[in-house]
């Protein structure tokens, strides 16, 4: 296998077997070479016996420790010189990863791409690729520093069939480059599950990395199948874990002069919760941040002393597009 040529295709997978055949069905027929690794969360759907079975490249382990940490060991198991992290939940277009990779190839500052990810619902076979939403056509910031997909529910306007720079990637699927990985640490392994790629991606502007949009690769993905099928309150869950990893982020890169827009925003985020019955388990996740804080500020300080805080920066909106 020619690493110059070829792609690492990580994909973390827990009790999502019924999804999973269909992904890995999708991974043929993409003009470029696969290094495939499925990395199981401590299945207990029978998943880790299909691997077996259809002898499907897998680690196995016995318990879930969450999105990022299964990306990571992936990623370090592995060796070509680009990496698809991708959802159990997701199905790929034909050439996907090779239109991927051409352009990650093709730009030596790119630290990563992103394909056009189409909204698909979870037993339905997908539409016509031209009458689905969108599921991400990037990521963008917010002022405030939170995070949003781009083009998010949206049908497929023009704009966003052109390929451009984004801010950052999505983690559903993404190509990022080995160095960037291999830089950075690759995901911080406490967030568990969720911002965990938005805070890759500041770090990643912050050394200096470029990330663009592939509109011709095409994904489609579910969204949350395995997290709604795990927890008993998974939207509880679900904003626990997006309050706690979110304030760690803003509190890694954001302007000291942002913090009463911060304030204000999460004031407001709360009297949402509140209104959908997750107040305890949002309120949780922002006390729980706090715990971390001495070693964010020091990642604050060093991001600052090592690259340059700006290049994050200068991606926040003050007029964001709708979420």
């Amino acid at each position: 296998m020619s690493e110059a040529h070829s792609a690492a295709v990580v994909i973390p997978s827990w009790n999502s077997l019924d999804l999973l055949t269909r992904c890995l069905g999708s991974l043929s027929d993409q003009g470029v070479e696969i290094e495939l690794l499925v990395v199981d969360n401590g299945s207990t759907d029978g998943s880790v016996a299909y691997l077996e079975r259809e002898g499907v490249p897998h680690l196995s382990l016995p318990r879930n420790v969450g999105f990022a940490a299964a990306v990571n060991l992936g990623a370090a198991r592995t060796e070509s010189e680009a990496i698809l992290v991708l959802n159990a939940d997701t199905v790929l277009e034909p050439e996907c990863i090779g239109r991927l990779h051409g352009a990650l190839q093709a730009d030596a500052s790119l630290g990563g791409v992103q394909p056009r990810i189409l909204q698909l619902e979870r037993g339905v076979e997908a539409p016509a690729a031209g009458s689905a939403r969108i599921y991400s056509a990037g990521q963008a910031l917010r002022a405030s520093g939170r995070a949003f997909e781009l083009g998010v529910a949206e049908p497929q306007r023009p704009e966003r069939l052109a390929g451009r720079e984004v801010f950052g990637v999505c983690g559903a699927a993404c190509l990022l480059r080995r160095q960037l990985f291999a830089e950075l640490g690759g995901y911080d392994e406490r967030y568990f599950a969720f911002y965990e790629d938005v805070d890759l991606n500041v770090r990643a502007r912050i050394a200096g990395w470029r990330f663009e949009y592939v509109p011709e690769a095409v994904v489609w993905h579910v969204g949350n199948a395995s997290w709604l099928a795990g927890f008993e309150r998974p939207s509880a869950e679900n904003a626990r874990l997006v309050a706690r990893n979110r304030l760690a982020t803003q509190v890694k890169f954001m302007p000291a002069g942002a913090l009463p827009r911060i304030a204000a925003v999460e004031v407001v985020s709360l009297a949402r919760a509140a209104r959908q019955r997750r107040f305890l388990a949002t309120l949780r996740g922002k006390l729980s941040a706090l715990l971390w804080i001495r070693s964010l500020i020091a990642e604050r300080r060093r991001l600052r002393r090592e690259g340059d805080v700006w290049a994050a920066r200068r991606w926040l909106r003050l007029r964001a597009e709708r979420p």
